[in-house]
């Protein structure tokens, strides 16, 4: 208890002084960031490169950083094309062949909306808070009166029913009609309301606008989720209203930092991106424990199959929410910039060395692929890699 008492006054003598010290506070970070009195929110931020050092500066920063964010929402969703369509030619119509029109962009953004609405739909499924009603909803948006439709209602909207043909054995023809599968097993909160993971999709859409080339890849949701949840459940009562643009620029600042990861152009064999990341996790393991590299080897169970998801979700598929939240708090911290994550997946490997060298393919990809289920404590993993780093 003391010890704790100990570390909550070095993160408030840190965060009190006028001039961050981030070498210090990565230090203290590194070993976890204490939630209480929003202490995680604050490091994440500073660790993110959201906030300046100078912490005099964070006040006019975050209001010009959430109003830029609120022009965000008013220009894509709450008025989206509203500059456009004034000066509209007739010829824009849904079967105008051009890819620029209006209604090509609007059939464009579908295509991305939907797959982002399907994947934070189901957003930390072990999890209800994504599914609860959030106290800050956008206003502009969830007013009846103003008309503006919800990026849901629109994705509702756009699952159209249709008609396909059918031919039995016989050759008879019969006209089926069929509904492509909605997400009907998921609560939808009444009118007037928003969940937090429709917040979450909100966010992902102006990303995917903004960064054309890129757009939004799946998975994305699983680094974005942690982020909007931190900062929507901290203590601090402004910290929670503006939780949605705080998370926007968190996310996009580290997407930054590890967009290659999600870059569908670059292979595993790629020197950057994913493929390096996973060259590092080989020749990491090679170094900490010859014996289970070489097995790896002799059950040709390559990192594709496991490491992909753990390196470009940055492990958070792989344990509880809480524990994800800790194991961020070093990976922020790293200043190798995400160094500790190949010694992370080491340890989750070494861990679990007996099973994997007495274990044949099938147990050992199982084992790998559903790390949570070996229940080693997270702890363990950490001080593992640390040993390994």
């Amino acid at each position: 208890m003391a010890a704790h008492r100990a570390r909550l006054q070095e993160f408030e003598d840190t965060l009190q002084s006028d001039s961050i010290d981030r070498k210090r506070l990565g230090r203290l970070c590194f070993n976890g960031c204490p939630f209480e009195n929003g202490y995680r929110s604050i490091c994440w931020k500073l660790l993110l490169n959201y906030l300046p050092k100078t912490k005099s500066q964070w006040k006019e920063v975050l209001s010009k950083q959430r109003e830029l964010y609120n022009h965000f929402v008013d220009e894509m969703i709450v008025k989206p094309g509203a500059e456009s369509s004034s000066g509209a030619h007739a010829d824009d119509h849904p079967l105008n062949p051009n890819p620029n029109s209006n209604w090509g962009t609007y059939f464009k953004d579908n295509e991305m909306l939907l797959q982002i609405d399907k994947d934070c739909r189901r957003l930390c499924p072990d999890l209800f808070f994504f599914q609860r009603a959030t106290d800050h909803p956008c206003k502009e948006i969830i007013n009846a009166a103003s008309g503006v439709e919800t990026l849901r209602k629109r994705v509702e909207q756009c699952v159209l029913q249709s008609e396909t043909i059918q031919v039995d054995r016989l050759g008879k023809a019969n006209m089926i009609m069929s509904r492509r599968k909605r997400s009907e097993e998921y609560m939808t909160l009444p009118d007037g309301q928003e969940a937090h993971w429709e917040v979450v999709e909100r966010i992902l859409f102006i990303y995917g606008k903004l960064n054309p080339g890129q757009g939004y890849v799946q998975g994305m949701n699983e680094i974005l989720g942690p982020i909007y949840y931190t900062f929507a459940t901290d203590p601090d009562a402004q910290c929670k209203e503006y939780a949605e643009a705080d998370s926007f620029f968190c996310f996009t600042n580290l997407m930054s930092e590890i967009r290659d990861n999600f870059l569908k152009t670059l292979d595993f064999d790629s020197q950057c991106g994913i493929g390096s990341m996973m060259s590092k996790l080989v020749d990491k393991m090679k170094s900490s424990d010859e014996r289970v590299s070489q097995r790896l080897q002799e059950l040709d169970l390559k990192p594709q199959y496991y490491a992909f998801r753990w390196i470009t979700l940055l492990l958070s598929q792989e344990f509880p929410l809480p524990d994800v939240l800790r194991i961020w708090d070093s990976l922020f911290a790293d200043e190798e910039r995400f160094d500790f994550l190949i010694c992370m997946c080491c340890a989750m490997l070494i861990l679990v060395r007996d099973e994997l060298i007495s274990g044949d393919f099938p147990h050992s990809m199982k084992l790998v692929q559903n790390y949570q289920k070996t229940k080693i404590d997270l702890q363990t993993i950490l001080s593992k890699a640390v040993e390994i780093r």
